[in-house]
């Protein structure tokens, strides 16, 4: 895992088509936006979890 450090309107790169701002922050809360091209899908973790425990579900016989 990479860590890095970012204040308020620093941004994060991954390739060259996403672009992550960190917006505020807030006690112990980030906000964040996500410039991503929209096939892209993005995802809170628990509903990415979600997601993948449905589509296990629909797999089983």
């Amino acid at each position: 895992m990479l860590t890095l450090t970012r204040k308020v309107g620093e941004s994060i790169r991954i390739g060259e088509e996403i672009e992550i701002v960190v917006k505020e922050i807030r006690r112990n809360q980030v906000r964040i936006g996500i410039v991503a091209p929209r096939d892209v899908p993005i995802y809170r973790e628990e509903v990415y979890e979600a997601i993948q425990e449905e589509q296990g579900d629909d797999e089983e016989p």
